[in-house]
């Protein structure tokens, strides 16, 4: 799954990673306030790693947690999606405003091969001091650079150079960061 090769979901082992998460999941958005260091460690068990100051608001979901790696001072706002069927990567001092959508899973272009229940997983890196705006959709295999900018409701569907400013259906630079 990790390597981009065509993989089955159906398999047990990923069956049961994906259980766990959800799991996780439900245990983090049923949380409250009030809890914030059962909050960071379901998170810490949930992801593959992330750096020492983060804040996730629920509600969070994801496929199996353990192929996310965030970095230091993340920041994610409410009603986040991350499908992390291949490696999600963010880098230190990236903010997700609220309904940020990650989708590192695709499925083939064949019909046959789609409807036999494989796919594919394809990573996603997120640079350093990166800030995506509402509702945003990361397509799988994307890569977007420090310092970017994604702007709200943005389908960013090819890689995003550093101080770059995108927006749009499909992304495209509007401009670059000072």
């Amino acid at each position: 799954m990790l390597s981009g090769e065509l993989y089955r979901p159906a398999d047990p082992e990923l069956i049961a990673l994906r259980r766990t998460a959800r799991r996780l999941c439900r245990l983090f958005n049923t949380s409250t306030e009030e809890e914030p260091d059962r909050r960071a460690a379901l998170i810490r068990e949930l992801f593959g790693a992330i750096g020492p100051k983060f804040e996730i608001e629920p509600d969070f979901r994801c496929d199996y947690g353990v192929n996310i790696h965030a970095g230091n001072n993340f920041f994610m706002n409410f009603g986040c999606v991350i499908l992390d069927c291949g490696k999600v990567t963010i880098g230190d001092n990236v903010m997700f405003a609220p309904g940020v959508h990650l989708y590192a899973a695709t499925h083939p272009v064949d019909p046959d091969l789609r409807n036999s229940g494989q796919e594919y997983g394809r990573p996603i890196t997120i640079g350093n001091n990166v800030w995506i705006g509402g509702h945003a959709t990361i397509m799988p295999g994307v890569a977007i650079g420090d310092a970017a900018i994604i702007g709200a409701g943005a389908v960013v569907t090819r890689d995003v150079p550093a101080r770059t400013i995108v927006a749009g259906n499909p992304a495209r630079p509007i401009r670059t960061v000072p």
